[in-house]
Order: structure tokens, then C-alpha cells, then sequence
């Protein structure tokens, strides 16, 4: 249930428990106050036909009937003078009764039914006006729930927006209240983030470059040095080195959005075979085969870094299947971790977290998700019922080339 709904069913309830608190109380002031005036009326009428009784005189009272209420006898056998309103399934009667002497009972009655009826015409008009009132303030408050959650929502959609990444969205604050507040708070969150994110990018790239040019002089130096287990564990320490701080400047490009895309048509189990030519214990297996518009190179590194990732942090062996526009990396490891699968479907994988006890710098899924962004397609991951885990790239389905776009 959203805030809209909420706020307008709080105002209806208000509504309804207001305008029944008014109901009860007039329906109680209204109907003491009928009752009152009609006892005094008929004992003024009683004490005048108590005065035509002592002078003999006619009077429409009558002495001891048969038919007097059980409570007027035994009030009068006490020496009191009573008013009662006596209802039942009939029409309701008000009686008054004396004592005129040892013997006798003076008493007078009349039909209540015209304040009986008076008092249900009340009723009606108060449920008819609450009802009213109650519709008015519902609709009120429709419209001020209703308007609420659609800013309540906007400046959710926005902070899901800015959390997917996309860092320019904002939210039009409006008015002065704890909304706007939030819309406010959140352009403010926004704006910070964005400003870290680019201080951080900026320092990546930084360093990255600055780091190209040692670690070839480490190279060139590493390739002089006589053959031995020495030289060939420096070769591949600086090999990784360097191959992390081309992956850097490749994060660094994707976030400056500096990538250019080169379309072509390409069979897509020719840019799976060529991804893995050079891992051992992955398999292409063909289910069907397509060709599609896109950059071969970029579909390739992805296809690179998915099969790459699943032997460090699966295990052989390592599927890679073609079926049309759509290629699915299976591995028989563990499976991703629960933590970075939240992750994964949630926002895409972060750099520099692998949540694996293999290490890693977690790039790879990093740049795999980047480069499919720029040719349009799509990165799902996910773990298989029968164990490991399986990425699925998803190219675009459009017209030729109408996705495959850069700059």
C-alpha cells in the first residue's frame, strides 16, 4: 500500500469517526432535549386537569385506567408525581400521573410518535450529511494522498536511478514540505556522489596512466635478463601488473564514456571461438548460430572476461553456449557468493570486489558489464539450480546496427 492510498484512507476514517461522534451527540442532545419538553408540557397539562378535578370541572384526564404502565402505579403508590415514556413494539406513549386522593390516580397520556418520527428524520438527514461530508473529505484526501505519493515516488525512482548509476538524475522539489525536503536531500546526495565518483575516476585514470610508462621500461628490463626461474617470475609478475593497469585505463575510458564503437556483421560462434582460443579447458558448443551487427572486439573481450572469470573463480570445466543473439557462460564451481549475487543483480558488479577466497581485483565482470552497455546489450548473472554459476549476454535485437552506437 502506498503513501497515497495510506493518507487518503487515514482521512476517510477521520471522516467517518467525526462525523459519527456529531451524529451520536446531536441524535442525544436533540432527542434529551424533545423528551424534556414534552414531560414538562403534559405535566403542566397534568396539574391543570388535577385543578379541574378538584372543582369538578371536565378535563381530558382520566382517573385510575386499567392500562397504566406497571412503573407510573408504583411511582404513584409512593406519593410521586411522574412523567414516562413507555415504548414497545407499538407506537411509544408518554404518561403523567398524581395522586388526587387516598384512592384515585389522575393521569394523562398522549402518542410520542410525531418526536419519535421527528427524531428518525434527524437521523437521516445527520447519516445523509456524513455520508456527504464523509465523500468530500475522502476525495480531499485522495487527491492529497494521491499527489504526496507521486512525489514520495518520483524521488524514489530518482535515488533507484542514481543508484543504477545514472548520476545526473534529479528530483524538481516542490513546495515546502517534508517531500520537498527529501527531493532536496536527494539532489544534494546526488551531487556529492557524483562529484566523488569523478574525483575517484579521475585518480584511476591518473595512475593508471602514470603507471604505463614503468611498467614497460619493467618489461623491456624483465625480456633482457638471462633465462632462469628469476627472469620468468618477474616476466609474469609484470605480464599481471600490466595487464591490471590496461584493465584500469579500460574502467577509466567506459566512465568517461571515451569508447568508440566499430560495427560489423559477425557470426556469433566465430566471436565465441576466437574469446577463448587462448584458455584451456573451456568449450564453444553451437545451438544455433546468428550473425549479428555489433563490435566483434568488444563482444570478444566480454566473452574473454566471463570465461576468464569462471575458471578463477569456478571450476573447469567451463561452457560457453551459442544459442542465436545469446551466449551463456556455465562453470561447475561453487557458484557467486549470495552477497555479490545481491550485487550483481542489483547493480551490476563493482570494481575492485570479487567476494571470492581466490582473490581478484574484480574488474573483469566490471569492464564485461561497461562493454555491453556500449553495444546495447545485455549482462544477467545468476546461479544454476544444479550448481555453478552462468553469466548470459544478451545481444541486442533490432534493426541491424540500431544499437550498436558510441563515441
Amino acid at each position: 500500500m502506498n503513501v497515497g492510498t495510506k493518507v487518503a484512507l487515514a482521512v476517510a476514517a477521520t471522516a467517518v469517526c467525526v462525523a459519527a461522534v456529531i451524529g451520536v451527540l446531536v441524535h442525544r442532545i436533540t432527542a434529551g432535549n424533545q423528551l424534556a419538553t414534552a414531560r414538562t408540557d403534559l405535566d403542566r397539562q397534568l396539574m391543570s386537569a388535577a385543578y379541574d378535578y378538584a372543582a369538578a370541572r371536565k378535563s381530558p384526564a382520566r382517573v385510575d385506567p386499567p392500562n397504566l404502565p406497571g412503573p407510573v402505579a408504583e411511582a404513584v403508590r409512593r406519593g410521586v408525581r411522574v412523567t414516562y415514556l413507555q415504548t414497545g413494539a407499538t407506537d411509544p406513549v408518554l404518561w403523567a400521573a398524581t395522586r388526587v386522593s387516598d384512592r384515585n390516580v389522575l393521569v394523562l397520556s398522549r402518542s410520542y410518535a410525531p418526536e419519535a418520527r421527528s427524531l428518525a428524520a434527524l437521523d437521516r438527514a445527520l447519516v445523509a450529511t456524513g455520508m456527504a461530508a464523509t465523500v468530500v473529505a475522502s476525495l480531499a484526501g485522495m487527491v492529497l494522498g494521491v499527489r504526496m505519493g507521486r512525489r514520495a515516488t518520483a524521488a524514489a525512482r530518482t535515488a533507484e536511478r542514481i543508484a543504477h548509476g545514472e548520476l545526473g538524475a534529479r528530483v524538481a522539489p516542490d513546495g515546502r514540505d517534508e517531500i520537498a525536503r527529501l527531493a532536496v536531500s536527494v539532489n544534494t546526495m546526488a551531487d556529492a556522489l557524483s562529484a566523488r565518483l569523478e574525483a575517484e575516476r579521475r585518480v584511476t585514470a591518473d595512475i593508471a596512466h602514470e603507471l604505463r610508462t614503468p611498467v614497460t621500461a619493467m618489461a623491456t628490463a624483465s625480456g633482457l635478463l638471462p633465462p632462469g626461474p628469476a627472469s620468468q617470475l618477474m616476466a609474469a609478475g609484470v605480464h599481471k601488473l600490466r595487464a591490471l593497469v590496461e584493465d584500469v585505463l579500460e574502467v577509466a575510458r567506459l566512465d568517461a564514456d571515451a569508447a568508440i564503437v566499430e560495427c560489423e556483421p559477425r557470426q556469433m560462434s566465430a566471436m565465441a571461438r576466437r574469446a577463448v582460443t587462448a584458455l584451456e579447458a573451456v568449450t564453444v558448443h553451437v545451438v544455433r548460430d546468428a550473425v549479428v551487427t555489433t563490435d566483434p572486439r568488444r563482444v570478444e573481450r566480454i566473452l574473454t572476461n566471463l570465461a576468464a572469470n569462471a575458471l578463477r573463480h569456478g571450476a573447469p570445466p567451463v561452457l560457453v553456449e551459442v544459442t542465436g543473439p545469446q551466449v551463456c557462460v556455465r562453470d561447475d564451481g561453487p557458484g557467486f557468493p549470495p552477497e555479490l549475487l545481491v550485487v550483481l543483480q542489483a547493480s551490476g558488479p563493482q570494481r575492485f570486489r570479487t567476494g571470492s577466497p581466490a582473490g581478484g581485483t574484480g574488474l573483469g565482470l566490471t569492464i564485461a558489464v561497461g562493454q555491453a552497455r556500449l553495444i546495447g546489450a545485455r549482462l544477467s548473472f545468476r546461479n544454476r539450480p544444479e550448481g555453478g554459476a552462468e553469466a548470459v549476454l544478451r545481444m541486442p535485437t533490432g534493426e541491424p546496427g540500431s544499437d550498436c552506437t558510441g563515441t
